[in-house]
């Protein structure tokens, strides 16, 4: 979350019936959020890509060619 650089509710499907169930909203506290997504997989919006310091939410699938194609620039320097 910390190289997502936003919180754990954004993280969420919020079309799943888990997420509904739940009843969360941005106000919800990050720990319950994080402990919802631990038992609840399905909740957690994905897939996440990973490059070094920065990291993307992959959806659509062009943020993570952004944030790849970011890296091979630096990589160019």
């Amino acid at each position: 979350m910390a190289k997502l650089g936003i919180p754990a509710f954004e993280l969420l499907r919020k079309k799943e019936k888990e997420f509904k169930e739940l009843g969360f909203s941005a106000e919800t506290p990050e720990s319950e959020v994080i402990a919802a997504i631990v038992a609840n997989p399905g909740l957690l919006n994905r897939p996440i890509v990973v490059v070094g310091n920065s990291a993307v939410v992959a959806r659509p699938i062009e943020k993570a060619l952004e944030l790849i194609g970011n890296l091979e620039l630096i990589g160019k320097r």
